[in-house]
């Protein structure tokens, strides 16, 4: 019976035979997840050096630019993170970015 091979970052290979799989696991190149009765259910591949990380969900939603701030009285309310990387609450974007910032809240204002 074929079983699965898959990649470090779970993405599906093919499916090859148990006897290759002990293979793959005897050379220290994968991981084998056996069932309760001891039959090989999946084989993972190890992540080998000079292979890219596998992707995370915050690789795909960016930078967060606001948190959930916890108030004095139990309350919570959205703040923004400083651009300029201080705490600062006035000063949100540095210079530099202050022009970027406000044309996109100029498109912002204007779509509404």
């Amino acid at each position: 019976m074929p079983i699965p091979l898959y990649r470090y970052d779970g993405a599906l290979i093919d499916f090859i035979s148990p006897k290759r799989a002990e293979k793959l696991f005897e050379a220290g190149r994968a991981k084998l997840v056996r069932h309760k009765k001891g039959a090989i259910n999946r084989v993972i591949l190890h992540r080998m050096p000079g292979e890219p990380a596998p992707m995370r969900v915050a690789d795909y939603l960016g930078k967060r630019y606001s948190y959930q701030q916890h108030l004095d009285g139990g309350h919570r309310c959205w703040r923004l993170k400083s651009l300029a990387g201080d705490n600062s609450e006035t000063n949100l974007a540095p210079d530099e970015l202050r022009p970027l910032f406000l044309g996109v809240l100029r498109g912002c204002l204007e779509a509404a």
